[in-house]
């Protein structure tokens, strides 16, 4: 029989619905229900593409004598954490401190008043590795709530207290300049791995958001050095294992330090980050190889991730179905000399095992290897490499594929729909600007809908019941500010707006402080806000970059000190922690360079404005439209008429103003950085 998840929207709770653990989602009746049982509640966090919390859920969610034990004992609570990202938060802030690491499955013991006392992740069903076993942990539990009541209070309530008492610096002495953005620039320099690329040792993610910054410090300030460790890094990934050779995207990151096995989960987030760091890479240095990944992986995102309302599904799983019918993690994704033999025969197999590097022991599980592309292989024929890679894709396509996570994340669509904009508007590709203006449109419809506040999650059009928290606004009007340069549809912007107005009164605190959640926002123990930049930009960072774009767009005052304001956290961190502030150090090189403003009266994907859009000063904003209305839509182009019946490019920073310019040579000069 179903029990409560059935209701919900999210994939990774309807997984559960048939559990026989009576699971209620994240609300104030499962906690009254505690209240009035005087049962603790068993929190159990994790999403839909998550290995271990598959493992965790057939090993003990799906047992019976667990879950009666269970049932009897507790409110069991699961809570999606990519639609509760402030529960998610708060509570493993809490796990780290307790237990000095963290991660998913997350589970956490809470008292009636959702405060926690006991913590832990995955637990095995039997005892091993010096871990108790999850019933161990169960029985331990029911004996201190039974027996040892005020010390689970005293712990619980020492926990809140400690929580609460982490305020967060948030350097409000002034914005990041020159010197912070050169230390960040060292620090990255001494944790980069020479050879083999990226930052740090195993595991390897990749950093989407420090190549940004690179690439835009090498813009302002001529760093070679910036843009080799940008270039290099890319480059790495691009013929790694992370990469997937046959089908394009990105997995989410890799298990060792050459890029070689990935985990094989596959984030729509990951892969619109890294497009657009591509895309720009390309824009920087014109490799073919940046466009060739920057294309293939925007395809990538709209074959296998575009739901059927026009928006991005959240990930792809990293376990399939392999010959025998099990569930593997790689299945679809890997390969042994024999199945290379089996579909091209033994010419082609030879040579597809030495250019994708398939070894006869293997590079990952059992004598299977990931492709990739180890370079040693000399000069190749390009349509020999096309034809067996289309054979290859053909028969790959034939193997069970892997689950989709088919709820839209609204700020995980606001960064795919920047990336497809950019790269469609980069490569003359109008049907991903397409793509991407109708993913805009479903976050207006669904998203927005009639409540005028953005909503985080959508599935199968309809808005879950999640309210949108800091990155949602901030990724979102990234992505609206990106269309509305690419397309010279001054709605967007105008959208854009309105997101922004809200992060101003209802996410902003003092000195510039932004919080992860509204003011009106359900109040959790703590009211969480992490400034630093994960597997995406912070919502703190993400905002300050929109803030900071939407003033140059418009002049607003009130927007720009607002972005300042926010930016006094990176100043702080920015030298300490460049790998985890990297998008916030990206939008301080924005500060620093102006931004730019390029207002082009002429027409949408004229040469000035192509132009003007593959400038690499960063963060420049581009405002094109041409006629009288063009005003409206943009207050850039107020009364900045063509020149002589021309198309005109005007171009200020830092309140002062250029000469007007015809001439598309002058224009990419004034933007070259």
């Amino acid at each position: 029989m179903a029990n409560r998840l059935a209701q919900t929207t999210s994939p990774y709770l309807l997984q559960h619905a048939d559990n026989p653990v009576d699971w209620w989602p994240w609300s104030p009746e499962a906690f009254e229900a505690a209240r009035e049982r005087d049962v603790p509640v068993l929190l159990s966090v994790g999403y839909a593409s998550c290995h271990w919390c598959h493992v965790m859920a057939h090993e003990s969610f799906e047992d019976e004598a667990v879950a009666a034990y269970l049932n009897a004992h507790f409110v069991p609570v699961k809570v999606d954490r990519e639609e509760r990202p402030d529960v998610d938060a708060v509570y493993m802030e809490a796990v780290q401190a307790a237990t000095g690491h963290g991660g998913w499955p997350m589970t956490v013991f809470l008292t009636a008043d959702a405060e926690p006392f006991y913590f832990g992740t995955y637990f095995p069903p039997e005892a091993r590795h010096g871990s108790p076993s999850f019933q161990q942990v169960l029985e331990g539990v029911v004996a201190a709530w039974t027996d040892r009541r005020e010390e689970v209070a005293e712990v619980a309530g020492r926990i809140v207290a400690d929580l609460a008492g982490r305020s967060l610096v948030h350097g409000g002495d002034g914005v990041p300049g020159e010197q912070e953005t050169a230390q960040a620039l060292l620090g990255l320099t001494r944790e980069y791995d020479e050879q083999h690329g990226g930052f740090g040792g195993a595991p390897k993610f990749p950093p989407s958001m420090a190549v940004e910054f690179l690439l835009r410090h090498y813009a302002r300030t001529g760093s070679e050095g910036a843009l080799q460790m940008a270039a290099d890094t890319c480059s790495a990934m691009a013929r790694g294992g992370i990469y997937d050779q046959l089908g394009g995207g990105f997995a989410r990151y890799s298990v060792d330090r050459e890029w070689v096995v990935p985990h094989f989960e596959k984030m729509l987030y990951d892969n619109a980050l890294l497009c657009r760091v591509y895309a720009h890479l390309w824009r920087t240095t014109g490799s073919d190889e940046a466009r060739r990944i920057a294309l293939e992986t925007a395809d990538f995102m709209v074959r296998e991730l575009r739901t059927a309302e026009g928006g991005f599904a959240s990930a792809l799983d990293a376990d399939s179905e392999d010959a025998d019918g099990k569930h593997v993690e790689g299945a679809f994704y890997v390969w042994t000399p024999a199945q290379l033999r089996e579909v091209l025969g033994e010419d082609d197999a030879a040579f597809a095992a030495t250019y994708f590097g398939v070894t006869e022991e293997g590079t990952f599980e059992e004598g299977s290897s990931v492709l990739r592309l180890p370079g040693d292989t000399g000069p190749v024929d390009a349509a020999r490499v096309a034809d067996v890679r289309a054979r290859l894709l053909a028969a790959r396509a034939e193997r069970p594929r892997p689950g989709r996570d088919d709820k839209v994340v609204a700020a995980w669509n606001g960064l795919a729909i920047a990336a497809l904009a950019e790269t469609g508007a980069y490569f003359d590709r109008p049907d991903l600007v397409e793509r991407a203006t109708e993913a805009a449109d479903l976050l207006v419809r669904v998203h927005l809908g009639e409540v005028a506040r953005l909503t985080r999650t959508s599935k199968d059009g309809r808005a879950g019941d999640n309210a949108g928290v800091l990155e949602d606004y901030g990724d979102v009007a990234e992505g609206f500010l990106a269309l509305a340069a690419v397309t010279g549809e001054g709605a967007w912007l105008e959208f854009a707006g309105f997101l922004l107005d809200i992060v101003l009164e209802q996410f902003t605190g003092e000195g510039g402080q932004l919080y992860d959640t509204a003011h009106d926002a359900e109040r959790l123990i703590r009211r969480p806000q992490d400034p630093t930049d994960s597997a995406t930009p912070s919502g703190w960072t993400a905002a300050a970059g929109a803030l900071l774009s939407y003033a140059a767009y418009t002049g607003s005052e009130a927007h720009r000190t607002a972005a300042e304001g926010a930016l006094g956290v990176v100043k702080a961190l920015g030298p300490r922690v460049p790998r985890f502030v990297g998008w916030g150090l990206a939008v301080a090189e924005a500060l620093l360079d102006g931004p730019r403003e390029v207002a082009v009266a002429g027409p949408v994907g004229g040469e000035l404005h192509r132009t003007a859009l593959l400038g690499r000063a960063p963060g420049a904003v581009v405002a094109v439209g041409e006629g009288p209305g063009a005003g409206a839509e943009f207050p850039l182009l107020m009364d900045r008429p063509p020149v002589g019946g021309e198309p005109t490019a005007y171009v200020c920073r830092h309140f002062v103003c250029d000469a007007p310019t015809t001439d598309a040579g002058e224009l990419a000069a004034k933007l070259g950085g």
